[in-house]
Parts: C-alpha cells; structure tokens; sequence
C-alpha cells in the first residue's frame, strides 16, 4: 500500500505541480486552506503534510502548530522565504523539514522519501506505548525508563519531559513549549527549569551506562530527541 501524503497549498497549480511529481510513488490527498486540511487530519491518517507557509486566511505555521497538538506525522514545510529565523521557527513550532520555491522534482523526492524513511526507522512506540531505542527503555503505561532493563528513577517532569521528546521524534521543542506542555507554564523566568532537568535526565542516564545522549541541545532554539546514530 502505497503512503499517503496531503498537500497543503491555496495555489492549485502548486498543487497540482506537487501532485504531478507524487502521484507515481504515493496517494495524494489534497487541501487548499488551513481549515481544510485540519478537517481532514483529524478525520484521515497521512504518512506526511507538505504544508504551504503563505496561505490567507491561516498561516502554515499555525496549521503546523494546531496539527502537532495532536499528531506526530512528518511535516515539510513549502515556502518562497529563504530567511534562517523563518526556518527556526517552523521548525521550532514542530516542522520537519524546509522545501524553498522553486525547487528540482529531484530534491522534492528525495525531502519527502528522507522524512518518510526517518518517521518509520524512528517510529518504535509498541501498541502498549511502549518505546524502546537501542538499550533505552520508556513505558508509558507505567511510567518507567529502564536501561538494559534496569530500572533508572526520574521525577514525575523528568520522565514527562523524555518521554514528550521521544514520542515526537525530529521536532526541536523550546523551553517555553516545554514549559508550557510540562509544566502548564509559559513564564519566561521559569526556562532555566527546563535546563536544569534536561541536566537532570542526562546525568541520570550518563551514570546508568545509556550507551548514548537522548537529548540534543539545537543552540538557540531548544531540544530535541537524539537517536543513537546522532541524528536528531
């Protein structure tokens, strides 16, 4: 079966260009407005979302930010804008990765065959919610993290903050993101917070034998999941 991926875009012949190179090597769904593509996300399961950023109406970033409420799919961002505080906040708010106008039909396929090959290598959550990558161990049903099957003892925010980041998987979160979805708090004053129990986690796992560093630091921006390869 093939994957399926929605396009987002309020030109239909972006639409149909984007199409046109797919439809040959997956099912394309289609939305021309943010609404309708939140319609159709919440009602229909997609491998990817190649979201326009300029739409009237709802920018694709805050489609990106309403959609990764709720879903953890693979998300390329489709923009004309070529400036780097522009990226950082897409990628920031939960996109994956950045495709810039006008672009070759060989990058588009090899973005989107990246982010899919990606989203599967990474997608281990077992149907218990569990989670295991190389030796690391994180069931959410009882809240434990193991390490080579030992048991390591966190917090009730530490073990929220790994396990947030290691079911969303390629998204950098901020401080104030995370401070936000942990601690139901956006205060600026708190971020250190954030700092102090990534610093928490690491040494815990550090000093347990975690054969690598789960959480990576995006400077300027904020964390994000690091697999064992060191890709994150």
């Amino acid at each position: 079966m093939k994957d399926k991926i929605l396009i987002v875009d309020d030109e239909w012949n972006m639409r149909n260009l984007l199409k046109v190179h797919l439809v040959h090597h997956f099912s394309i769904d289609e939305a021309s407005n943010g609404k309708e593509a939140l319609e159709k996300v919440n009602s229909q399961k997609y491998q990817l979302i190649i979201l326009d950023v300029m739409m009237p109406d709802m920018t694709g970033w805050t489609v990106c930010e309403k959609i990764r409420e709720r879903e953890n799919t693979p998300i390329l961002m489709l923009t004309a804008l070529h400036d780097v505080k522009d990226k950082v906040l897409g990628l920031s708010i939960g996109a994956d990765d950045y495709l810039v106008k006008p672009f070759e039909p060989e990058e588009l396929l090899a973005r989107v065959h990246a982010l899919l090959r990606r989203y599967s290598d990474y997608n281990n959550e077992h149907s218990d919610g569990t989670i295991a990558i190389s030796d690391l161990t994180i069931i959410k049903d009882s809240r434990l993290i193991q390490i080579n099957g030992n048991v390591v003892e966190l917090t009730p925010k530490e073990f929220d903050l790994i396990h947030l980041l290691a079911t969303n998987q390629k998204r950098v979160f901020t401080r104030e993101v995370l401070l936000n979805a942990i601690w139901n708090t956006n205060n600026i004053l708190d971020v250190r917070t954030v700092d102090t129990h990534v610093k928490n986690v690491r040494e815990k796992f550090r000093k347990n034998g975690l054969s690598f560093n789960p959480i990576k630091t995006v400077w300027g921006v904020g964390y994000i999941f690091q697999t064992p390869d060191g890709k994150g």
